[in-house]
C-alpha cells in the first residue's frame, strides 16, 4: 500500500480517536442529545472528507504533469494553464451562495430561535413588574434605590456622596459635585456671551442676552456666588426663565442653585454634557425610565444626606 494512503488511514484513526477520548463516546457519552450526536457526526465527516481530499491532492501534485495551453500573459516568464474551473469547486461555490441566502433570508436570524429576542422579552416582562412593585415604595424606599442606581452609574465618577473628583493634575474637577449647584464665574459668563444648549432644554440659551461688559461681569458675580446679596437689576433679564430666586423652570432653563428633579433628568437624557468639568456619558443608553427618575429624586435629595432605614 503506498505510505501516503497509509498515512491518511492512521490519521483518520487517531483523530477519530482524540474525538472519541475528548468527548467519552460510551453509552452515556452523548446522553441522548440530538445536538450532540450531530455535532460528532460533523466532526466524523470532516475529518474523513478533509484527510481524503488532502490525500488526493498530495497524490496528485507527486503524480500529475501541467497540461494545456499557457494564457498569453506571463510574469517574469511564470504563465498560468488555460484550465477550465474543477466542476467540483464551482458546484461547491454555487451551493455556498445558494445556502447563504437561505441562511440570512429565511433561516437564522430571520425566522430561527433567537437568544437575545427571548432575553429582551424576559427584560421587558420584569421591568414591568419591577415598575408595578415600586409604586407602592415608600418616598424613603425609593431614596434608597435611587441610590442604588447612583452607586452603580454615577458614584464612580461623582462618588458614592456625590461630592465629585478633582484632577489632580490640573486641580479641577473630574465630575461635578452633586450637593451644591456652584458655577464659577468664568462659566456662567461663557454661557452669557456664547449661549448654550448642552443639557437640551427646549428653547436653549442665546447668545449675548446681556451685551453690556459691566452687566455680564455683575450679574456672573452674583450668580456665582450663591445669588447672594442684593440682585443686579440686570439678573431680570436670566429670571424670566431661570426664576428670580434661580430656582429655574421646567422644561425651560435649569437651576442656578441646586441639582432639582428637572435638571437631573434633562442631565441623564439629554445626551453628553460638555463643559468645564469634562464630558458626561449618555446614561439613558442604560438606565430605563424609572431609573433615570430614580436617580434624579435622590440627586435632588442631596447624595451626603443620610437616608432614613425602611
Amino acid at each position: 500500500m503506498n505510505k501516503i494512503y497509509l498515512a491518511a488511514i492512521v490519521t483518520v484513526i487517531a483523530m477519530l480517536g482524540f474525538t472519541a477520548a475528548a468527548i467519552g463516546l460510551n453509552k452515556d457519552g452523548l446522553n441522548g442529545d440530538i445536538v450532540n450526536q450531530l455535532a460528532i457526526a460533523g466532526a466524523i465527516v470532516l475529518v474523513i472528507a478533509t484527510v481524503f481530499v488532502v490525500t488526493k491532492y498530495v497524490r496528485q501534485m507527486q503524480t500529475d504533469k501541467a497540461t494545456g495551453d499557457l494564457a498569453e500573459e506571463n510574469w517574469d516568464g511564470i504563465g498560468e494553464y488555460k484550465n477550465e474551473v474543477p466542476f467540483g469547486w464551482a458546484v461547491t461555490f454555487l451551493i455556498s451562495i445558494i445556502w447563504a441566502m437561505w441562511y440570512w433570508l429565511a433561516g437564522y436570524p430571520v425566522a430561527a430561535y433567537s437568544q437575545i429576542g427571548e432575553w429582551n422579552e424576559e427584560v421587558k416582562v420584569k421591568t414591568e413588574k419591577a415598575n408595578e412593585a415600586i409604586k407602592s415604595v415608600s418616598a424613603t424606599g425609593r431614596l434608597h434605590l435611587g441610590k442604588a442606581v447612583f452607586n452603580v452609574q454615577c458614584a464612580p465618577c461623582h462618588d458614592s456622596r456625590g461630592k465629585g473628583q478633582m484632577n489632580n493634575i490640573t486641580n479641577e474637577l473630574r465630575a461635578e459635585n452633586l450637593n451644591r449647584r456652584s458655577l464659577s464665574k468664568t462659566y456662567v459668563e461663557k454661557v452669557i456671551r456664547n449661549g448654550s444648549n448642552q443639557l437640551g432644554y427646549a428653547g436653549g440659551m442665546p447668545p449675548m442676552m446681556l451685551q453690556d461688559d459691566a452687566d455680564i461681569e455683575t450679574v456672573a458675580t452674583y450668580i456665582a456666588g450663591g445669588m447672594k446679596g442684593d440682585q443686579p437689576a440686570m439678573y431680570a433679564v436670566c429670571g424670566s426663565c431661570h426664576g428670580m430666586k434661580g430656582e429655574g423652570m421646567d422644561f425651560v432653563a435649569p437651576s442656578l442653585t441646586a441639582y432639582n428633579l428637572d435638571l437631573v433628568k434633562t442631565l441623564l437624557t439629554s445626551g453628553t454634557k460638555k463643559g468645564e468639568i469634562g464630558t458626561m456619558p449618555r446614561e439613558a443608553k442604560v438606565l430605563t425610565p424609572l431609573q433615570i427618575e430614580l436617580v434624579a429624586e435622590f440627586v435632588a435629595n442631596g447624595p451626603d444626606t443620610e437616608l432614613e432605614d425602611e
